[in-house]
């Protein structure tokens, strides 16, 4: 018997091994194509009209879209301060909040290992926290944001809403199978976030604890709310023309193809997907406006304004430090 189980374990130790070793070359070749059809997809673009078109932006568009921005950015930022309460760290909000905002920032432009890892654990360091505590509040924010877009998406998906191109690798049956499943995790979460009697749990070493059900129903709505807002955007920016919906729906199935490819920004990857899943529902060229103005909001302008507050946070933590090397007694 031991021997038979030793024999299937063996295939399936292989298999593993075999596919961690082909793995990052599948993935390259998979982005290299990606990227190639994307260099002849810009090729085939009208850039003039597409830049007319973004020039024809009315002031109160722009506004209205920034609005948009600065509430999808502020839901981001309370999930570290869900996770100062989760984990009990007394920084004061404001600099919660502020450390948030600049590592989602990062994170958007450069990718989750700079900015959602590696800035937060040494902003967070700097301010007194310990590696632990650090990895917690970073750990329910990362729950967080994929646990309310599990919970949106999968109604998304659920109701049709997504409008799939006939080259799509995906049916809308299939689609709405995907929404089940993500319904269904975010389902178990809340109920082991409920009535689990285990709250405890350890994974490779870290200590993980379940929240409480109503600190969980809060995530649930916090990031779906933001991710609702981030759809915001890009609707005003195609002036209400698409129905919020299918923007909402685009968004969910561009953020997956985001996920997969690992490209940092989704730069490319965006566009691209968000172009073919709303296709004929306006000219290519406002599309690509609306896509160029989203980047431009979205991403670049809060870069802009995190590496002010970042220069801000460095300064005062530089004259903390020498303020506390100075009240130090002289030997």
């Amino acid at each position: 018997m031991e021997r038979a189980v030793a024999h299937g374990a063996l295939p399936a130790r292989l298999l593993a091994q075999a596919w961690v070793r082909v793995r990052r070359p599948l993935l390259a070749l998979a982005l290299l194509g990606l990227l190639g059809f994307i260099a002849w997809r810009a090729r085939s673009l009208d850039w003039a009209a597409a830049w007319e078109a973004l020039l024809a932006y009315r002031p109160g568009t722009l506004l209205l879209a920034a609005l948009a921005v600065a509430v999808a950015h502020g839901l981001y930022i309370s999930y570290d301060l869900l996770g100062r309460y989760y984990s009990g760290h007394q920084l004061p909000p404001a600099r919660v909040a502020a450390t948030a905002f600049v590592s989602f920032a990062a994170n958007l432009n450069l990718g989750s290992m700079v900015g959602g890892v590696a800035l937060r654990l040494r902003l967070y360091a700097q301010q007194g926290l310990p590696i632990a505590t650090i990895l917690r509040v970073w750990g329910l924010s990362l729950l967080t944001n994929w646990i309310g877009y599990a919970a949106l998406a999968g109604a998304v998906f659920l109701s049709g809403w997504v409008r799939l191109p006939p080259e799509a690798p995906l049916t809308t049956d299939a689609l709405r199978w995907v929404g089940l499943v993500l319904w269904s995790v975010v389902g178990v979460y809340l109920a082991a976030c409920r009535w689990s009697p285990r709250r405890l749990w350890t994974l490779r070493g870290h200590r993980l604890e379940l929240p409480r059900a109503g600190l969980a129903l809060l995530q649930v709505l916090l990031s779906a709310l933001h991710w609702g807002f981030v759809a915001s955007v890009l609707y005003v920016l195609l002036h209400g023309r698409v129905d919020y919906p299918t923007v909402l729906g685009a968004l969910m199935m561009t953020s997956m193809a985001v996920i997969a490819m690992r490209v940092p920004a989704g730069l490319g990857v965006l566009e691209a997907v968000f172009m073919a899943l709303l296709a004929g529902l306006q000219p290519e060229a406002q599309l690509l406006a609306a896509l160029l103005a989203y980047r431009a909001l979205f991403y670049l302008l809060p870069l802009a304004a995190a590496a002010l507050v970042y220069l801000g946070l460095e300064a005062r933590l530089r004259r903390t430090r020498v303020t506390a090397r100075m009240a130090k007694p002289q030997a």
